[in-house]
């Protein structure tokens, strides 16, 4: 089975990149671009006079019931990215989105895992922001594909596939080791934050994040 990871992103990989930082960007600045882009861009309305087929990820097409983050959710319970949907829809350009934002603004309990965060036997603490669909998890070699931004606790950013705008897929037993524990408390379709212990991280390895770190993750789908 073929696997892949984009260039660094996994800042989850055992085996090592070096890591960009990032500040964050403020959410107004996205929010504009996104509103610029919307405005820029022509209408769904203006390309049916012309007979193109137009992909528009606010308004998914039949079948699709969310798209978000550059992929978009079936509701026989798939999960394809959006150049994958404009494939299968025959759509020669996509409307009304903006180019992907820069990294994700952290958190307001980065610094800390909060009172009602729940907490395992390791150290790992984690809270459930989205949950998800059915029973079925993970298992420690399980191969799965997840949006994911991950900081320091100072507010730092320093991965994120969000940013890129493209899901990473990877297996759970190639990563660090409060992944692969915390992906297996995990269903398909939740959205979890993480706050990692430095020994279940990269405990301070050189070019490596350092400290406790903090990942918000969704789990997209598990092969």
């Amino acid at each position: 089975m073929r696997w892949s990871v984009v260039g660094c992103a996994l800042a989850l990989w055992l085996a090592g990149c070096q890591y960009k930082g990032g500040d964050g960007a403020p959410a107004k600045k996205a929010d504009a671009a996104t509103a610029a882009a919307k405005a820029e861009a022509p209408t769904p309305k203006a390309a049916e006079k012309t007979g193109e087929v137009v992909f528009d990820p606010n308004n998914p097409p039949p079948g699709w019931m969310r798209c978000h983050r550059n992929h978009c959710h079936h509701e026989s319970g798939r999960v394809a990215s959006y150049q994958q949907v404009m494939q299968e829809i025959g759509a020669t350009r996509m409307v009304g989105v903006a180019a992907p934002p820069p990294m994700p603004p952290a958190p307001a309990d980065v610094a800390a895992p909060p009172a009602d965060a729940e907490r395992t036997p390791s150290g790992l603490a984690s809270k459930v922001l989205s949950p998800g669909k059915g029973e079925r998890k993970p298992g420690p070699t399980s191969v799965v594909t997840v949006h994911y931004s991950g900081w320091t606790t100072d507010g730092k950013a320093f991965d994120s596939s969000v940013s890129r705008g493209r899901p990473a897929r990877f297996p759970l037993n190639r990563v660090i080791p409060g992944w692969t524990e915390g992906l297996q408390l995990m269903v398909e379709g939740e959205e979890r934050r993480f706050w990692i212990p430095v020994e279940l991280a990269y405990n301070n390895r050189p070019g490596k994040p350092a400290g406790m770190l903090v990942f918000d993750v969704e789990l997209l789908s598990i092969d």
